[in-house]
């Protein structure tokens, strides 16, 4: 019995802890990811203070240049692949064009950055039209070095297909933000105020 309610109790953690991690709720894992567990440090972050977490709201002024990325750990021998997606263009209604690729990137040695690596589709900044998009970075530990393809186009990119073409497993860290067009009202009056 006192099994049981353990096994049962365990179970009901797990739920309730999935249920409150970002990824889950933002559904990032469902739309792009299998559940899977972070393995390894990752941030990114946009400028020299903008770091990302999952969830946030950042106007496309502000990711229009490519972001820093940091992967943790400290073996230079291990090899990671980038993957920047937004599965929901051109809108979160109609996301016929999901998932659009923002940036790839390959062989990023371990503790280092994407800059270390070799970018196979180069950045793309975030430009949503209508509604409010995720954009998703998923890292992947590469098996060892390989050669990677380019896309022939960004749209209808599947994350999923990509990591079991390439034999990634499944990803060792990811992170997302959202990203809306920015109003001409927020964009006139900033200037206007600097202006005066």
């Amino acid at each position: 019995m006192d099994g049981e309610d353990y096994g049962e109790s365990a179970s009901r953690e797990t739920r309730e802890s999935a249920s409150r991690d970002p990824l889950v709720v933002g559904r990032v894992v469902g739309d792009v990811l299998d559940n899977f567990t972070k393995s390894i440090a990752f941030t990114a972050s946009y400028g020299h203070k903008l770091e990302v977490h999952n969830g946030v709201l950042l106007k496309p002024s502000q990711v229009a240049k490519q972001p820093r990325v940091s992967i943790g750990g400290s073996d230079f021998r291990n090899f990671y692949t980038l993957v920047m997606v937004d599965p929901d263009a051109p809108s979160p209604s109609d996301p016929h064009l999901k998932e659009y690729l923002h940036w790839l990137v390959i062989d990023i040695p371990e503790s280092t950055g994407a800059t270390y690596g070799k970018e196979v589709v180069s950045y793309e900044s975030p430009k949503p039209t209508v509604g409010i998009h995720r954009f998703v970075f998923v890292l992947f530990r590469q098996p060892g070095k390989q050669p990677v393809y380019a896309p022939g186009w960004r749209q209808n990119f599947v994350t999923r297909d990509f990591a079991e073409l390439y034999n990634l497993g499944s990803p060792v860290a990811a992170l997302f933000f959202n990203c809306q067009k920015e109003t001409k009202t927020s964009t006139s009056s900033s200037s206007s105020s600097r202006r005066r």
